[in-house]
């Protein structure tokens, strides 16, 4: 068996891992580079395997990052199937049109305004073809053995991170190879927490913050404190939030705050048209979350929810004080550079920053103290103040990440660490080594292995 990494090793974007075994070859995740440019870059580049000689795709999850490459994987051969879970299937289907509609107006735009060096910029895939990958789509349930080719297994088991997401076991050769998918936090705001593996004899863990413990934060004050700050400045709070999840967890708990009457009364705007949309999913999978119907339904009356560009447009140009939640949550497209485009240069606007900030990404940028950021081909002097809330991470840091390992029986022959940048990786595993004396690697970009 041959496992081959392929994406999402030293970087916490593009995760894919290739398995070959007894004849067959096994995709696991299928994710978009994200960040610097040499990384996005690598989106544009062909696989080091024909995507028809590819059997199947196995998705932990609905972030790009795993999911946004399906579209080219499909244009260029792959005709198997793609095994998810209900909810997965659901967020992706609308991550990958979002995505597709984003990459086709900023292709158009780059065109109008001549920004691009290229003679015609091109969208890295169309609508057309993201909407071409749903037919693929198999869902499965979770915690069932899921038969996927001779001996050949899977099991789905609940990962936290966002709805939908799983770790996924796989049995093949008489072995055990569990993948780790993203992994939740055991005390997120809004997901259960993930199921800790009991057997494995590989294990391939994220280690996005591996070097990290999130604070010990009191997270509703810290939105209470900066968001009376900005209002009382008659400011604008702009809060670029990742469509699923953590705009529903923002949105959670300014609905608590809202409730118990520590924010003020002004306009709450949810302006990401896929955060709207990924609300009726939670809504269609309530076993999979913390939330109530009810709780769903209020918690949406309170925020005026955008879909037309338009609106953007009219919510951008009034001038009155607001909280705003926009796509995406690394301000890598999406409304969120509008309102940017708009406000980052007035010293009255609070940017607050909600979740993983991923190198060369404009939230990165800002986050370590951009003077200036450039938008469509224009320069945006940074007067905004920029704050990050670390508290509302979907990702679980280094404690839950060590306590994800917490329940094996067996020793692993080697645990590789995936989907985190190199020195968060590196510390990780020391730390797994110190705890559990387990055999740890941090595999390279290209890198291939033999079990």
């Amino acid at each position: 068996m041959k496992v081959k990494f392929i994406g999402g090793a030293g970087t916490v974007t593009g995760s894919k891992t290739l398995l070959e075994t007894d004849g067959f070859r096994i995709l696991v995740d299928c994710g978009l580079f994200q960040g610097l440019k040499p990384l996005r870059e690598l989106n544009w580049e062909p696989l080091p395997i024909l995507p028809s000689a590819i059997d199947y795709v196995l998705l932990t999850h609905g972030h790009l990052d795993h999911c946004g490459w399906l579209p080219r994987l499909i244009a260029q051969g792959f005709t198997g199937k793609i095994y998810c879970t209900g909810p997965t299937k659901s967020i992706a289907k609308l991550v990958l049109i979002d995505s597709a509609k984003i990459q086709e107006e900023e292709a158009s735009r780059a065109n109008q305004k001549q920004y691009s060096k290229h003679a015609n910029a091109e969208p890295l895939y169309t609508l057309e073809q993201a909407q071409a990958v749903i037919p693929f789509f198999e869902d499965i349930e979770p915690n069932t053995v899921v038969p996927i080719a001779n001996d050949i297994t899977a099991v789905f088991e609940n990962a936290g991170h966002i709805i939908g997401a799983c770790s996924i076991r796989l049995t093949l050769e008489g072995k055990t190879l569990v993948f780790s998918g993203d992994i939740g936090r055991d005390d997120d705001v809004l997901m259960f927490a993930p199921t800790k593996p009991v057997f494995a004899d590989y294990l391939f863990l994220e280690s996005t913050y591996g070097d990290r413990l999130h604070p010990d934060v009191d997270v509703k004050e810290e939105l209470e404190t900066l968001i009376n700050a900005a209002i009382k400045q008659k400011g604008t709070v702009i809060i670029p939030g990742f469509a699923v999840e953590r705009a529903q967890s923002v949105m959670l708990l300014l609905w608590q705050l809202k409730k118990e009457g520590r924010i003020p009364d002004v306009s709450y705007i949810l302006d990401t048209p896929m955060g709207a949309n990924a609300l009726h999913v939670f809504l269609e999978n309530l076993k999979w979350h913390k939330l109530s119907a009810s709780d769903c339904h209020e918690m949406s009356k309170m925020f005026s929810i955008v879909s037309e560009f338009k609106e953007t447009m009219r919510i951008i140009e009034d001038p009155q004080p607001k909280v705003v939640i926009a796509a995406s949550g690394m301000a890598t497209g999406g409304r969120v550079l509008s309102y940017f485009e708009h406000y980052i240069s007035n010293e009255k606007t609070t940017v607050i920053f909600v979740g993983y900030q991923a190198e060369g990404t404009r939230g990165r940028k800002l986050l370590e103290g951009a003077d200036e950021i450039k938008i469509y081909g224009n320069y945006y002097n940074v007067k905004a103040k920029i704050f990050q809330i670390e508290g509302l991470s979907a990702h679980g840091d280094q404690k839950d990440l060590i306590n994800w390992l917490s329940a094996l029986k067996n020793i692993p022959k080697c645990i590789y660490l995936v989907h985190g940048e190199s020195i968060p990786a590196d510390e990780l595993r020391i730390r797994i080594q110190d705890e559990y004396h387990f055999k740890c690697n941090v595999p390279l970009m290209g890198n291939e292995i033999e079990i």
